[in-house]
């Protein structure tokens, strides 16, 4: 854990590096002191129905997936760490916005392939 998912305007994979984005943002959880690279995952998901309100109509959503227990400044901190690399890579999508989600750890589960 963490994992990001981002749900954003289809079209946005047409003039921006979504996958820079996402490497961008992995390397930004990457450095913070409490994850390890081994539990991030970052996703980029395309929406091709929407209508939000304002203009333009393009939006980037990301989603923080973390365990409980992490305190208020920890994930605002987070949050805006995201909204800042969104702010940089997308400078013309409409509407950049960040949310976290905590985790249940006693009921979050999980399998990884291998010995």
């Amino acid at each position: 854990m963490p994992h990001v998912t981002q749900e954003f305007s289809k079209g946005i994979e047409q003039v921006h590096d979504v996958q820079a984005i996402c490497d961008q943002l992995f390397a930004l959880l990457a450095e913070h002191r409490e994850f390890d690279a081994e539990t991030i995952k970052i996703r980029a998901i395309p929406v091709e129905y929407y209508r939000i309100g304002t203009d333009p109509q393009s939006f980037v959503h990301a989603t923080l997936l973390l365990m409980q227990g992490r305190d208020e400044a920890t994930r605002s901190g987070l949050n805006a760490a995201i909204l800042e690399v969104l702010s940089a890579a997308l400078p013309d999508v409409g509407s950049l916005t960040v949310q976290d989600v905590q985790m249940n750890r006693t009921s979050y589960a999980k399998r990884l392939a291998g010995p």
